[in-house]
């Protein structure tokens, strides 16, 4: 009993120090029914944010399919019944260790009020349930005509009372009950006097372009002129080039010149607005754009000389882990002269079984390190231009999809699709892209951060160099980027290791455009 009892209390003693792996569990699709776009799953964040249409009940939200990292379990709650997403929805993953999620709902409900003879447009305060709108100080407030009026969701809000089309005493606010599904908002109105008969709001200079921004009453001509700084004469801005929306109106200044001052006014009928001056950025180059530039170290092609500065990069340091680099050089030009271009491979790199599917890709920022059989990289480079439209030369040879990752096996002997994206941010520094799927984070054009963005694809055969033209849709005409990010590949959905193994894109002399046609 005594050689039991020591036995006993050694083995109390024993500490359990095997470590557990430290794989983290995580949401690798999500999709929910209804979405107007993909989800964008964060998995630095563990956030899940998932993209609704304003009629939805956030309420019970019905998630239609999601796949978890291998191994991952789901222990929080049972995401086959609808959830509750008018506030964040926690959830909780586990694969040795417990890992809180947080699932999102992102649903923007289009709002808007306007009067007769309206100064400007409408300010809509979702938070405090306000809208604030002008009339002329000439004009009474007891007797308001309201055109048109929507604060809750398409198709399932009502409004108590519905003042559309009818005539409203707004000599004191006016309050209307809004309810949808088990929601009930208490809104006020607030109708207010303005002396300004038009106002020059805003003005935003570009390279080649200047937007500028207005106010003045419903009904009258309303526009802009401008005039490099110190001329005698105005030119007004074409009709062609103004969008009117209520009483705020906005133009488009076309064909200016860079690094040039001018000034810009609104004017209404006979009435002008205050005069702005602006100046006009300059133009920049992207480094390396013609794609000369490559040397060879080791196995990894670089798109950059030898001794000289990177712009570009590659994901070759990757896929020579297991093979050879796919993303090279070929003396097979846009032009048929003397110099390089890029040929993106898309290859399954390994031994027999053993490897990945690596997408041929090209982009503008660091290839940082190797991750396993995945890669770690930088996006983006310093740039604070605001081009309208980036081209280049491309040819492509698409094949049918036979590598593709669980979740895309929907996808195999479908046509391969080659992209090229750009985009300009405000980001503080590079973001970080990890292709791993525990760790998994990729590129969202979706992101708050992200100021401009355009792509364009092909998923057919181009069997000769043709200009491609990627436009550029702004978010905003006056926030200032930091960072400009350009991606090319052989194979769309290369980050999710899918794609045709005999895929083939080959690129040439990039430009931007700062102009519009």
């Amino acid at each position: 009993m005594m050689i039991l009892a020591l036995i006993a209390m050694a083995n109390s003693c024993i500490k359990n120090d095997i470590p557990y792996p430290h794989t983290q569990a995580d949401f690798v699709t999500f999709v929910a029914e209804g979405e107007t776009s993909a989800a964008v799953i964060d998995a630095k964040a563990r956030i899940v944010n998932v993209y609704l249409p304003e009629q939805t009940n956030l309420s019970a939200v019905k998630i239609k399919s999601y796949t978890l990292t291998e191994g991952a379990k789901l222990i929080s709650t049972d995401l086959s019944s609808p959830i509750d997403l008018s506030s964040d929805f926690k959830v909780t993953l586990a694969m040795y260790y417990d890992f809180e999620w947080t699932i999102k709902a992102n649903r923007t409900i289009e709002r808007y009020f306007t009067i007769e003879n309206q100064v400007g447009s409408s300010t809509i305060d979702v938070v405090g349930k306000r809208v604030v709108a002008y009339i002329p100080e000439t004009s009474s407030l007891k007797n308001v005509k309201v055109n048109t009026i929507k604060l809750g969701p398409a198709d399932v809000s009502t409004m108590t009372p519905n003042l559309s089309g009818t005539s409203v005493d707004f000599t004191s606010p006016v309050q209307v009950y809004v309810k949808y599904y088990d929601t009930e908002e208490l809104w006020t109105i607030y109708i207010k006097k303005s002396s300004e008969t038009v106002t020059t709001d805003r003005v935003d200079a570009w390279t080649k372009v200047i937007w500028a921004y207005g106010t003045a009453q419903v009904g009258k001509k309303n526009g802009f002129q401008y005039r490099i700084a110190g001329a005698t004469e105005w030119t007004t801005v074409p009709d062609e080039w103004v969008t009117n929306s209520g009483g705020s109106f906005e133009a488009r200044i076309a064909h200016v010149k860079e690094n040039t001052e001018y000034q810009v006014r609104a004017f209404s009928d006979s009435d002008y607005g205050s005069e702005v001056s602006v100046t006009t950025d300059g133009i920049l180059e992207i480094p390396n754009a013609s794609l000369d530039n490559w040397w060879l170290n080791d196995k990894v092609w670089n798109p950059w000389a030898e001794g000289g500065t990177s712009y570009w990069d590659t994901g070759n340091r990757g896929a020579a882990t297991l093979g050879e680099s796919n993303s090279i050089p070929t003396t097979e030009t846009w032009n048929g002269k003397e110099g390089y271009a890029a040929m993106l491979q898309t290859k399954f790199v390994g031994i027999s079984v053993i490897g990945k599917l690596a997408a041929g890709n090209l982009f503008v920022g660091e290839f940082v390190k190797v991750d396993g059989a995945n890669g770690i990289l930088n996006l983006g480079r310093e740039f604070s231009g605001r081009p309208t439209s980036l081209h280049g030369y491309c040819k492509y040879k698409t094949s049918p999809i036979n590598y593709a990752s669980t979740n895309l096996s929907y996808m195999k002997n479908q046509p391969d699709t080659a992209v090229v994206y750009m985009a300009l941010t405000d980001w503080a520094e590079p973001y970080e892209i990890r292709t791993n799927p525990k760790n998994q984070q990729l590129f969202d054009p979706n992101s708050a951060n992200v100021i401009a963005y355009g792509e364009v694809k092909y998923g057919y055969d181009i069997n000769e160099y043709t200009e491609f033209k990627v436009d550029l849709k702004y978010r905003a005409t006056n926030r200032k980027p930091k960072y400009i990010v350009i991606v090319c590949s052989a194979s769309k959905y290369g980050d999710f290791f899918t794609g045709g193994s005999q895929s083939v894109l080959y690129l040439d002399n990039f430009w931007l455009e700062w102009d519009y046609e």
